[in-house]
């Protein structure tokens, strides 16, 4: 059981990181981070685990498809500044955006403040904003602000 938790908690922050389409990516992956696992042991994590494949053919978590479509309908971009993140929104929905970001628990994320067209993320540390930058921006298919 502690195995199996293990493995689908490097799952949950592969699929945010990563754009992973097939199973014998996230095997491959795996390997990488130490659990010889067959595709069918994935298989049944990704059914237990729930999750989803996006249009584009990368797997998301079930809990961030509510996200996904926040980010992809309303946000603009994306930049860090040490450990901050601004997130360029449409007009208006900068809350709504902070809302579905508060909601799944992102690693590392202490919190976001919104206004209107536009909200603050705040990290833990430096070193995690670029990889926090990265989900958003590969969640909501839209650019990194550089």
């Amino acid at each position: 059981m502690k195995h199996r938790n293990a493995r689908q908690d490097v799952i949950r922050e592969l699929v945010r990181s990563e754009s992973i389409r097939t199973q014998r990516d996230l095997v491959d992956m795996l390997k990488d981070r130490g659990f010889a696992c067959t595709q069918a042991t994935v298989s049944r994590d990704t059914a237990e685990m729930d999750l989803q494949k996006l249009p584009e053919g990368a797997y998301v978590l079930s809990e961030d498809m509510h996200l996904q479509k926040m980010l992809s309908e309303f946000v603009v971009g994306a930049t860090a500044a040490e450990n901050l993140i601004v997130i360029r929104c449409h007009p208006g929905t900068a809350s709504a955006v902070a809302f579905a970001l508060d909601d799944v628990e992102l690693d590392h994320v202490v919190g976001t403040v919104a206004g209107d067209d536009t909200v603050l993320m705040i990290v833990d540390k430096t070193v995690h904003a670029a990889d926090t930058v990265r989900i958003i921006t590969q969640l909501g298919n839209v650019d990194s602000i550089l």
